[in-house]
């Protein structure tokens, strides 16, 4: 992490209780070397007793991603960066409009038999993730099951997760696997209309459709991260919180890149 890029993060960072006056312990490790292993793990894909010697001890950089995790700063802290790119492209911190779609995705061997399931239509024994995206393709919500969970049963979940987030949300586009039911209950109980984007009957081979190719421009965001190549995590909410980090390592390098 740059001088440039490390300014940006460290701007959007949570501020730690004991220098606010709220008590705890104060951190042995500097936060930048901290944040900078957990990035190094995401983006090389490596376990976390391979934690180069470069950094702080491995235990002490999993205690301070446990932490992160289960209090729920990175969730705050990604969501900060991601305000700032939305303000940077001069739009609203506050979207609108989003788009959901799934990715199914192998599961190791770590991953226990309770979290993992058989996808029949990709042929994937695993995990999928079910995400929103905003119309600049950055992450609102996210949600990790089982590979055998549909869209429709988790879209439910997930589109309650972003009206409990995202108050202004108004529209979002899906695919063909989000039709039925779920519309209804989006629209009459969400206040959220789900716009199916179908492919047209007649198009043979790929095909670009309209604003369902922004979040799948994410999930190539996030594939480019070797750790979420595959699914390693034992606990899904892991899962959830590493898609998050993969998800900072693009804002932060894109508000770098921005001209002062």
């Amino acid at each position: 992490m740059t001088d440039t890029e490390w300014a940006v993060v460290r701007d959007a960072m949570p501020v730690p209780a004991w220098l606010e006056g709220r008590g705890g312990q104060p951190e042995g490790y500097c936060h930048r070397q901290l944040v900078d292993a957990v990035r190094y793990l995401v983006a090389g894909g490596i376990t976390w007793r391979a934690m180069p010697a470069d950094f702080p001890a491995w235990d002490r950089v999993y205690a301070f991603f446990r932490r992160w995790r289960d209090r729920g700063l990175v969730t705050e802290f990604h969501d900060r960066l991601r305000d700032r790119v939305r303000e940077a492209a001069d739009r609203d911190p506050e979207p609108t409009a989003g788009i959901i779609d799934a990715q199914s995705v192998k599961a190791a061997a770590s991953v226990p038999a309770a979290s993992r399931g058989f996808d029949g239509g990709k042929k994937v024994n695993g995990r999928k993730r079910h995400i929103v995206v905003d119309t600049l393709g950055l992450l609102l919500t996210v949600l990790v099951t089982a590979a055998c969970v549909t869209d429709r049963e988790a879209g439910g979940t997930l589109l309650g997760r972003l009206r409990m987030r995202h108050w202004r949300i108004a529209l979002v586009w899906a695919d063909g696997g989000y039709t039925g039911r779920l519309v209804d209950v989006a629209r009459d109980v969400l206040r959220i209309v789900l716009s199916v984007v179908k492919r047209n009957d007649g198009a043979t081979g790929f095909t670009v459709l309209p604003k369902r190719w922004l979040v799948e421009r994410t999930f190539a965001w996030l594939m480019r991260s070797r750790r979420l190549v595959r699914d390693y995590e034992t606990r899904a909410d892991t899962s959830e919180a590493m898609i998050r980090w993969s998800m900072t390592m693009v804002m932060s390098r894109r508000l770098a890149r921005r001209p002062r």
